[in-house]
């Protein structure tokens, strides 16, 4: 069967890194909401299949929304291991799991190393396990246009991470028609632009320093010097989208447009491993939650 993320999602550290109790709590919230997909950022780390119980926690928790580890890494997740782990799952469970794959960052990872083929490797593995892990419950969490073929080629689409409107149009040009495209979308509700900018500044402070985010941003147009320092006003008014939940719902509308079939959005705050509920709620009033589902490219 294909899933149904629906049109909006949520995408949160808070999920794997926050508090289990309210994580369970917020999941079922945001299921009444509306939202169709919760998008679990970061990864647990300790468990060598943690983002799978973590997952299973919150598919517990909801009763038909889409839950997504985005992502996991290819590194710390053997494909045995991780084949397992997903068999080990319930049936009700695995109908509303997809598995996003990544490869990480070369500034953290110490395994990475020739990403594209190791990530086409570790499919190639995945794909030669006596216990599938079918093609519509995967995806990969990539921005480049290699992974992005690879990603219309062997699993259901991908999840570009901090990208602008024009790269999920060219994503899309990419992938052609069918294969799902899911960007996330980081939002201030904030409506002063220097307060706006200083709490998308430290979100993005991470990511600055991996080569492979730069990289992409140099591609879709911006300098060096848009990188210098903690990034220049132009870069964060095009990775971050911030003020009120009207104008919020114009730029994911863009997404939209642009090509995606499913906007997973990254709600920043000060507290970067903390539910920000109230939020939820007021973009919750704005977005266009119950239109039409959200498509999910080839079946299995």
């Amino acid at each position: 069967m294909d899933l149904d993320l629906g049109r909006i999602g949520i995408w949160s550290l808070a999920f794997t890194h926050g508090d289990r109790g309210a994580a369970r709590e917020a999941a079922a919230e945001l299921e009444e909401l509306g939202y169709g997909t919760l998008w679990l950022g970061g990864n647990p780390g300790g468990n060598p299949c943690g983002d799978l119980v973590t997952t299973a926690e919150l598919l517990a928790a909801t009763n038909h929304t889409v839950v997504s580890p985005a992502c996991v890494s290819i590194w710390h997740q053997h494909a045995p291991a991780l084949a397992a782990a997903y068999h080990a799952l319930p049936t009700h469970m695995r109908n509303r799991l997809l598995l996003g794959l990544g490869v990480g960052h070369p500034n953290t990872d110490q395994e990475y190393h020739r990403p594209y083929t190791s990530l086409r490797d570790y499919l190639d593995e995945l794909d030669g396990l006596p216990a599938l892990i079918p093609r519509r419950a995967r995806l990969l969490c990539a921005h480049g246009p290699r992974m992005t073929r690879l990603a219309a080629a062997r699993t259901v689409g991908v999840q570009p991470h901090l990208t602008t409107a024009v790269h999920t149009a060219r994503t899309r040009e990419l992938l052609g028609d069918g294969p799902l495209l899911a960007p996330s979308v980081s939002v201030v509700l904030e409506t002063d632009p220097e307060t706006a900018r200083t709490v998308a500044r430290a979100a993005l402070a991470p990511y600055l320093v991996q080569a492979n985010y730069a990289n992409n941003w140099l591609r879709s147009g911006f300098t060096a010097d848009d990188l210098a320092a903690h990034g220049s006003d132009r870069l964060i008014d095009a990775l971050f989208t911030w003020g009120t939940p009207d104008r919020i719902t114009g730029q994911v509308s863009e997404r939209l447009a642009a090509g995606a079939d499913h906007v997973a959005i990254q709600v920043i705050t000060d507290d970067t491993y903390g539910f920000p509920i109230a939020e939820w709620r007021a973009l919750a009033q704005a977005l266009p939650l119950r239109s039409a589902a959200g498509h999910t490219g080839p079946a299995a």
